[in-house]
């Protein structure tokens, strides 16, 4: 009788260990998922990637975080792949909701300034009237550093400028919000600090007036995870306050 009762207070003993190391694990085991759904846009939406072709060779490393984001896009989602570059939208991939296609759309850009078109906005209102007519939400991920010389290198011409204001009307009349992330071309924003403002207000400004945000830090950048881990924060967040 001792020793049942021995082995009865031994079962009972490993079953409250058990259950003890158990209640963690499932505790972490639910705040991964947590945490794996925080990290992914939580609902629909179509969504054009703009990148200027211009741009410094580096950008050309974030074109893996940049798929990954493409393809973890909730089913239902279409994505445009379109390059900026002087006098035309290069439209790689028209909207699909194939976005393994969308991802595999993406090349590194020429990083020529033979490419560079005079200010990224006249392709953005292009893109923007491309957008289908869905119940999904409409947003642009715009990669570019936002410098317009078309009409002068000064803060209102870069700032204030005429393309930037069609854009910025013309995303407002498809309900389009537009979300930029800064990075440097090979023209004057590598090498000059006041084109690099101009640059990021003028992003900062369509991206605040469509219902947007722009991503930058300091007057270069090191690697696009932080800006879309903001990003799908953002998205999700406006999504929440949308419904």
């Amino acid at each position: 009788m001792k020793r049942f009762y021995s082995t009865l207070a031994a079962f009972v003993l490993a079953v409250a260990a058990f259950g003890a190391s158990a209640a963690p694990a499932a505790a972490q085991s639910k705040k991964a998922s947590r945490a794996d759904a925080s990290a992914r846009v939580s609902t629909p939406l179509n969504l054009a990637v703009l990148i200027q072709d211009d741009l410094v060779s580096r950008v050309g490393n974030e074109l893996r975080e940049t798929g990954e984001f493409i393809r973890t896009l909730p089913a239902g989602s279409r994505v445009m792949v379109g390059y900026i570059r002087s006098g035309s939208l290069q439209v790689r991939q028209p909207f699909t909701e194939d976005l393994d296609a969308a991802a595999r759309a993406l090349r590194v850009p020429a990083g020529s300034e033979a490419v560079s078109p005079f200010n990224p906005y006249v392709q953005v209102r292009d893109a923007i009237k491309r957008f289908p007519a869905d119940g999904n939400r409409n947003a642009v991920l715009l990669v570019s550093d936002g410098l317009d010389t078309s009409r002068g290198f000064d803060f209102s011409s870069s700032v204030d400028s005429i393309d930037l204001n069609r854009a910025v009307k013309e995303a407002k009349a498809r309900n389009v919000s537009v979300y930029s992330f800064y990075a440097p071309s090979v023209g004057l924003t590598s090498r000059n600090r006041t084109a690099v403002s101009f640059g990021q207000s003028a992003l900062n400004r369509i991206s605040d007036e469509t219902g947007g945000r722009a991503f930058f830090q300091g007057t270069d950048f090191v690697t696009f995870n932080a800006y879309f881990e903001r990003l799908t924060r953002t998205l999700n967040e406006q999504g929440r306050r949308a419904y």
